[in-house]
């Protein structure tokens, strides 16, 4: 995923590597939780996107405000989706 800045300020800053790649991955962080947020991408591929579990996407959501809960979703697809954590959470327990 490339990533263009072309404000005038921002690319005349002299950042060290450290620093800039922080800064480049919380803006990957942020476009990739808007995606999230708008129903463009599923927390599946939030995940591998960002290259982390899914249980840190749902951390990553908690940080950005994000629902869990689709509204858009039936009960059969929210029982799914609540089945699927309990396996994720059981897992992390052993």
């Amino acid at each position: 995923m490339a990533l263009t800045i072309s404000d005038e300020q921002l690319e005349s800053i002299q950042l060290s590597d450290e620093v800039k790649e922080k800064a480049l991955q919380k803006a990957k962080e942020g476009y990739v939780m808007t995606l999230l947020d708008a129903g463009e991408i599923t927390s599946g591929r939030a995940g591998k996107i960002l290259g982390v579990t899914r249980l840190e996407v749902i951390e990553i959501m908690k940080k950005w405000d994000i629902s869990l809960f689709d509204d858009s979703q039936n009960l059969d697809e929210l029982r799914q989706e609540v089945e699927q954590a309990e396996l994720m959470l059981n897992q992390q327990m052993y």
